[in-house]
């Protein structure tokens, strides 16, 4: 089955195609990522309307140019899938209304795919023999959460940020401090010339039991610290290495919790923040110290792309899953209702995300 897979979001453009009859990451025949970073940089965060413009600009040549690295036609597809939330309502509106209309005219099956899902699975996709249980951490500039995956499709919310998502507060403190946008890559650059120890953040809830996050009042630490400061550039540096160290100790000391919680040995990391090197380094030595394994996709999957959503996508046809011809999106929808992909299911995944979210746009 070769699945188009469409992802639109927030402020990137994601189109690919995976072919399930081949294993593993030789399953991506081709996929491409344009990001409107250049777009929303003039205005220090993404502008909704300006996003969903772009989308409507950028969508259709880069699926044609994806089908042509892939060696293929529309004619060759099996299926179409595309990210239908949570996300920027008129940026969803675009990846939704294309794919359906292609889906339509081409008369194909389409699916729905849950943006986060599609993060959850994409370690999966370049390692076939990962497979439930596992916990997860969703980490990214919109959401943080530790999910328990008993099966694919079976999502269990072991703990979620209360305020700003780890992604959030890297951007909104390297605002704070002066980085351009988009500001977390960069305070995580700057974070390398820092020396460990210069400067100690709290590690917020983690003196106290439970799996919920909380990063506003590091923030808070930062800009006084900041305020405070001589404002060097070895004191810009040192400040953002304090910050990230904070964030990911933070990220670490929960996973083991998580995996205490969920009796469970293995740790699957997705989303943007996902591929901070530090970050990375903390949880393979938290987890190899308790004998356990973590899985992370290729940074390139990390961030928001196509390839993650066509290979939910396929998961979800090949596991009979259908859409109606109305098209439907949910800016918020939760995750641990989605129907589970271990039995077939005939689910019209638009109506689902209605009755999940209560806020889903036509």
């Amino acid at each position: 089955m070769k699945v188009l897979g469409i992802e639109t979001s927030c402020d990137e453009t994601g189109v690919a195609v995976y072919d399930t009859a081949r294993p593993g990451a030789d399953g991506l025949r081709a996929h491409a990522v344009y990001s409107q970073i250049a777009l929303h940089a003039q205005y220090g965060g993404v502008v909704p309307e300006l996003a969903s413009r772009d989308h409507v600009r950028k969508l259709l040549p880069l699926i044609r140019q994806t089908l042509a690295e892939a060696g293929l036609v529309t004619a060759d597809l099996d299926g179409v899938a595309y990210t239908a939330g949570p996300g920027l309502v008129g940026a969803l509106l675009v990846g939704a209304g294309v794919a359906r209309a292609l889906a339509w005219a081409l008369e194909l099956p389409a699916v729905a795919v849950h943006h986060m899902e599609g993060h959850l699975l994409a370690p999966l996709l370049e390692d076939p023999e990962l497979a439930p249980p596992f916990v997860a951490l969703l980490v990214s500039g919109g959401h943080t959460q530790l999910v328990a995956v008993e099966a694919l499709g079976r999502y269990r919310l072991l703990g979620e940020t209360l305020d700003d998502a780890a992604g959030e507060a890297f951007d909104k403190t390297a605002k704070l401090m002066g980085l351009p946008y988009p500001g977390g890559p960069q305070l995580a650059k700057l974070a390398q010339d820092g020396r460990p120890g210069a400067y100690r953040f709290a590690r917020p809830m983690t003196d106290r039991p439970g799996l919920d996050f909380s990063f506003s009042g590091l923030k808070t630490q930062v800009l006084l610290a900041w305020q405070g400061s001589d404002r060097t550039e070895q004191t810009k540096a040192d400040i953002a290495r304090g910050f990230e160290d904070a964030v990911v100790e933070t990220l670490a000391i929960k996973c083991g919790r998580a995996l205490d919680a969920a009796d469970c040995d293995t740790l699957v990391v997705a989303g943007g923040v996902g591929a901070n090197r530090r970050l990375r380094a903390r949880l393979e030595e938290m987890a190899s110290a308790r004998g356990g394994r973590v899985r992370f996709p290729r940074p390139a999957l990390c961030t928001d792309n196509g390839a993650m959503i066509a290979f939910a996508g396929a998961l979800r046809l090949q596991a009979g899953q259908r859409e109606s011809a109305a098209v439907h999106v949910a800016p918020r929808w939760d995750m641990a209702g989605l129907p589970p992909l271990d039995a077939a299911v005939q689910a019209d995944a638009g109506t689902v995300a209605e009755q999940e979210c209560g806020a889903a746009a036509r």
